[in-house]
Order: structure tokens, then C-alpha cells, then sequence
């Protein structure tokens, strides 16, 4: 498969495409030269680790990986030397795809590189590979089997090993404590940054998904489970990046905006009643987070880690 290289202007969505969803359980067929599945890395000013993560990760697929697979390099606005070290890799690995995009914006690269996609199923994962390789087939092979049209690695179910620290754990549990309260999602864990889904079923539900940022990952899992879509759910192995530039701050309070706006239907902030709602919930979710961590130190000192998890999530 030819190396590409595609230059988008802006990152906006297309007109709306509608594409009626899957819900019967059909097993993707392969389809001549079209790759099985498109694995997208959203970069931003990531010219210190891409061509490793990428390198690493185009082994796996051609060694290990049993479907026809193409890594695409969705660059938005880097302005460092990370659109130069993305050629590079389109040229020397044919498997290899760059999309550019003038404007910031994780969401924004993940939507406009699965747009213009021909693979069956699309899916993503960090550039730091957080995520243990091994867990990618089990992740796409749901999607394949039409066992279920959304994939999603998770941080927070039974059987993960994650290891980060306690401020982000203490963060991931109760905005997804929150996200449980406020939306009544089923899901556990909204943000990890290692998702599939079928093709057909990502051009269905992109243009009715307003957030391009952070915020993104949640809002399609929603619009998903809305839509009645089956999400499986896949514990995964998880080794946090000490040098993310993530700003905590300012995602947490856009997250906390688009809580309220699937929660209402409203594009406005929210009103003074709304916001102690969510500081509550937070509370209780924090509340129940320490719960935990006291729980599992505790059980620490007597049984392993994946017992001690276990027993603490159940309690």
C-alpha cells in the first residue's frame, strides 16, 4: 500500500453523511486492497517521540498483527519539527499515511483522519503507546467479528494494570464516577486513549459530535450508547506518560462543559444550580475514590495487586 500524504485546510467536519447504524452482530469481510484497520496517532508537537512510537508499532503490525492494517499520522498544527519527521516516515514505510491539519485539536485530527479513511474499522492510540501493544488485536477483533460496533480500551475495569500517579487516578475515577451520575453512561472508563469502532459507524456519529478536543472521546461514547451501539469494554495494561503537556485544569473544566451541554441540550455554561450539582457529584465521586485507594493499600499489605484491586472495586 502507497505511502500518502494529505493536507487538510481546516479540521472541520463535511456536510453530514447519513449512514444508517449497525446493530445486528455481522462480521466484517476483508475488501481487496483496502486495509482491515486504520490506526490513527493524533500528534501535536511530538517530534522527540514519534518516529520510535511509530517504528515500534509498524513492527508490531507486520510481525504480530494478523489483519491488513495502515498507521495514519494525523498532525494537527504542530510547530515544531514533527510534520518533517512524519514525512519521513511516509516515505520510507508504505503502510504509513500523514493527514496535516491547520488547526489544533485532538478531536479534530481523530475526526478528519477517520473521515477520510477506507479502512473497515478505525481506532486510535496515544503517541506515548501507553496502552501495551498486545491489547490491540483484542480490541479490533470485537469490532471485526461484529460482536460489537465500539471498542474501548479501559483503565478502571477489573483485570487493568495501570500505573500513574495518584492525581490522575484520583481525576479519571471521579470525572467517570461523574459521567456515570450526571449522563447515566454504562461505560467505565471515557478518556483512555485506545478506542475502535467500525468505519460506517464512526461516519454516522462524527457530524453530530461538537467537541474537536479533549472532550471528544466522551461525547462519541455517549452518542454512541444513545444510538443503542454495543460498546465492549477491554481492560488494558496502562503505563502513564510523566511527560504529558495535558493541561489538567483546563480539561477538566472543558469536560465539565460538555457534561452539561449532553445533559441538557444546551450550548450555554451552566447556571449556578447545575454547577453545585457537579461539584457535589465530584465530591461523592472523590469521596468514593479515596474509599478505594485506602482500601486497596490496605489490602496491599496481605494479597497481590490484581486481588487487592478486584476486592476494593467490588466494595
Amino acid at each position: 500500500m502507497s505511502s500518502s500524504i494529505v493536507a487538510a485546510e481546516t479540521g472541520e467536519l463535511p456536510v453530514r453523511v447519513l449512514v444508517p447504524l449497525p446493530r445486528r452482530r455481522e462480521a466484517i469481510a476483508a475488501d481487496g486492497p483496502r486495509p482491515m484497520v486504520d490506526i490513527v496517532i493524533p500528534v501535536h508537537n511530538e517530534e522527540r517521540d514519534l518516529r520510535a512510537s511509530v517504528l515500534r508499532l509498524h513492527a508490531y503490525l507486520t510481525q504480530q498483527f494478523p489483519f491488513s492494517a495502515r498507521i495514519t499520522i494525523a498532525d494537527n498544527a504542530s510547530t515544531d519539527a514533527t510534520p518533517a519527521v512524519a514525512a519521513e516516515l511516509a516515505e520510507e514505510l508504505p503502510e504509513v499515511r500523514v493527514l496535516r491539519l491547520n488547526d489544533k485539536g485532538r478531536g479534530r485530527a481523530l475526526a478528519a483522519a477517520w473521515l477520510t479513511s477506507d479502512a473497515r474499522v478505525v481506532s486510535y492510540m496515544d503517541v506515548d503507546l501507553s496502552t501495551d501493544l498486545s491489547a490491540l488485536l483484542p480490541l479490533v477483533a470485537p469490532v471485526i467479528s461484529g460482536h460489537s460496533q465500539v471498542s474501548i480500551g479501559s483503565r478502571l475495569v477489573a483485570g487493568s494494570r495501570v500505573r500513574r500517579g495518584p492525581k490522575r487516578e484520583v481525576i479519571s475515577r471521579v470525572y467517570n464516577i461523574l459521567l456515570r451520575l450526571v449522563l447515566r453512561v454504562r461505560f467505565k472508563d471515557a478518556q483512555c486513549g485506545f478506542k475502535a469502532l467500525r468505519a460506517d459507524v464512526a461516519r454516522s456519529l462524527l457530524p453530530d459530535v461538537v467537541n474537536r478536543n479533549w472532550f471528544f472521546d466522551t461525547e462519541l461514547l455517549v452518542r454512541a450508547e444513545r444510538a443503542g451501539l454495543r460498546i465492549h469494554e477491554l481492560p488494558v495494561d496502562w503505563t502513564d506518560d510523566p511527560d504529558s503537556r495535558v493541561d489538567i485544569v483546563a480539561t477538566a473544566i472543558e469536560d465539565l462543559r460538555g457534561v452539561w451541554r449532553l445533559a441538557t441540550g444546551r450550548p450555554t455554561d451552566a447556571p449556578l444550580r447545575l454547577s453545585t450539582q457537579l461539584v457535589r457529584f465530584a465530591a461523592v465521586g472523590a469521596a468514593s475514590t479515596l474509599a478505594y485507594a485506602v482500601l486497596f493499600w490496605a489490602l496491599r499489605e496481605v494479597l497481590p495487586a490484581a486481588a487487592s484491586n478486584v476486592i476494593a472495586l467490588a466494595a
